[in-house]
């Protein structure tokens, strides 16, 4: 909940977010309990703050207080200029809480901080759902303990007794196993990996299979990656909501659907069905739906054996828990992996499309996190600027940047495409100078208040007589370049300033510096995540970037090429941050 919390405050740029359960009381009262928030303690009184989520668990609406137009007056005293909550309901409409942001500063709630606002709820209800369930299923093995102790302190007689209360014990220990594994999972695969593994272990099914539906219309198979599709979910990956097939008839009647033995299907499913019952060997299955929130049913859970098994009350209750708690997790899991897609697709429409250029060959690589949720600020770009008239084309010089703006998350992609756009319009008005462009910039985010922070290299290339090159920059706290001549070795070009953020631009500006690029030159801008790995020194790193560079240029290696044996040889396949790569040669005609 501290999470949902922070992550509230940071996307609505708010002063602090709160998570608050509800308690219903007699007579329709509600009490609410603040169960997380940021920041701690809350500026202003506490006992306002109480008022107004107490206000929307009993309305059960969004409410939004601003010192705009709206609602002004009701937040006279609270010591709040600005007040946003939206109620968290879970599974059958019931109301779990409240997720709310408030600010101590003058604001207004535009449409999309409420949209914003309400996504983040949706997501915070399905885990506080989760918690709940979770709570429910320690005290079902807590029950299912005492009970058993008092079973055998009481006698040794029963000794069927004590095997009955050993199976509820087996039961609730499996609940909760269920409650807290898919509590903990990010993603749809992780999802059907953590139910198959649940499933398997305890009851000895001869398969376990997840259906999810795509639409109002159809249904697809999960597979569960590690292990690769089962007969069945290779020959009929995805089928109708009316098909006559036991799954699909759990999800459209919302109800769980037993089949027994292999006549039941032969009575009341078509041949298909039996004929892939058959191939796989299979003698009693149950499908069980998983409920949602927004529609009746979000898919089925399939559990089949390979010869006759009784399935009892108790069991059809333990798979029916389970199925809930897939439920929870895979509405969590589509929304965050919705709206983890949904920003890489946007960090990636945000990399440049890399201009040609005569006299220059140029090349960059981008690869996002090992760990697919983490979303970041890492960009490059590479544009021409503005040229002199009077020469033509010939005189136009080249714009190359490399930043990662501070933070891993959706709000950190969003500065950095503001950053992009505002370095790009800077650099249209002050071609001539690197510096004089990131100035602009530093400006522009102090006015705006856009709260950019980070770090950057930023440098223009002029094109100069015989092929070479004046490369002018400037280095705000970032990573040094890396700069190869061909068979005399490699450059760290060190020279930096202060990094970006709000307060610390320099009042004189920053300093540039300059280097002549000869024929064959190559020059190298990275981000931190293709150094900075736990366990290995950063200098150890640079020098073996060093080394790489150095080979390349000695021998000419296509610039691709490098950018990606850079990458593989420093960072590997489990890297933790973003990577990004910018190369640049000039090319040697003689």
């Amino acid at each position: 909940m501290e999470r949902f919390a922070r992550l509230t405050a940071s996307v609505l740029g708010a002063s602090g977010a709160v998570v608050a359960s509800v308690v219903s009381l007699p007579g329709g009262e509600v009490r609410v309990d603040i169960a997380a928030g940021r920041p701690s303690p809350f500026p202003g009184p506490r006992a306002e703050l109480s008022h107004w989520l107490r206000r929307i668990a009993q309305d059960g609406r969004l409410v939004a207080l601003d010192s705009g137009t709206r609602g002004a007056a009701a937040l006279a005293d609270t010591g709040y200029e600005a007040f946003a909550g939206v109620p968290l309901y879970g599974e059958g409409g019931a109301l779990l809480g409240v997720l709310a942001a408030f600010d101590t500063g003058t604001r207004s709630w535009s449409a999309q901080n409420v949209r914003d606002l309400s996504d983040l709820a949706e997501t915070c209800a399905v885990e506080l759902g989760l918690r709940f369930s979770e709570a429910r299923a320690h005290d079902a093995r807590r029950g299912a303990q005492q009970a058993q102790y008092e079973a055998e302190a009481a006698s040794g007689r029963a000794h069927d007794g004590a095997q009955a209360l050993k199976g509820r014990l087996d039961r609730s220990e499996l609940m909760l196993r269920a409650a807290e594994l898919l509590g903990n999972t990010s993603g749809l695969d992780e999802v059907r990996r953590t139910v198959g593994d649940l499933v398997s272990g305890d009851l000895k099914p001869a398969y376990v299979g997840l259906t999810l539906r795509q639409d109002d219309s159809a249904l697809r198979r999960a597979v569960d990656s590690a292990r690769g599709p089962a007969e069945l979910e290779k020959q009929l990956p995805r089928y109708a909501l009316s098909d006559d097939w036991p799954s699909a008839q759990a999800a459209r009647e919302n109800r769980v659907v037993l089949v027994p033995d292999r006549q039941t299907l032969v009575e009341g499913y078509d041949p298909q069905t039996v004929a892939v019952f058959d191939a796989m060997g299979l003698s009693t299955a149950i499908c069980v739906p998983l409920p949602g929130t927004r529609r009746a049913t979000l898919g089925t859970l399939v559990v089949a054996w390979d010869e006759p098994h009784e399935i009892d009350v108790h069991e059809r209750a333990v798979l029916t828990a389970i199925a809930g708690y897939t439920a929870l997790a895979v509405q969590r899991a589509a929304h965050l992996d919705e709206r983890v897609t949904v920003a890489r697709q946007l960090q990636q429409a945000m990399l440049t499309d890399l201009p040609e250029f005569e006299g220059l060959e140029i090349a960059a690589l981008y690869r996002p996190a090992a760990e697919r949720d983490m979303v970041g600020g890492d960009w490059y770009d590479a544009h021409p600027l503005p040229g002199d008239r009077r020469e033509g084309d010939r005189r136009r010089a080249l714009a190359v940047t490399v930043g990662d703006i501070t933070g891993h998350d959706m709000h950190a992609a969003a500065l950095m495409g503001q950053a992009r756009s505002m370095l790009r319009q800077a650099d249209i008005e002050r071609a001539d100078s690197p510096a004089a462009a990131v100035a602009s910039l530093e400006g522009a985010n102090e006015l705006l208040n856009t709260k950019i922070s980070g770090t950057l290299v930023h440098a223009h290339l002029t094109p100069r007589p015989h092929g070479e090159w004046l490369l002018t920059w400037i280095n705000a706290g970032h990573p040094p370049p890396l700069l190869a001549h061909p068979h005399e070795g490699v450059e760290q070009l060190e020279e930096h300033w202060l990094l970006m953020h709000p307060g610390l631009a320099p009042n004189g500006g920053r300093p540039q510096y300059e280097r002549v690029l000869r024929p064959g030159a190559l020059l190298l801008l990275y981000t931190d995540g293709l150094i900075e790995h736990r366990g290995r020194a950063l200098d150890q790193t640079l020098d073996h970037a060093e080394r790489v560079l150095a080979r390349a240029a000695d021998e000419s290696t296509a610039l691709p090429r490098l950018l990606d044996l850079l990458a593989d040889t420093l960072a590997g396949p489990e890297h933790d941050d973003d990577i990004v790569l910018f190369a640049l040669r000039v090319e040697d005609r003689t």
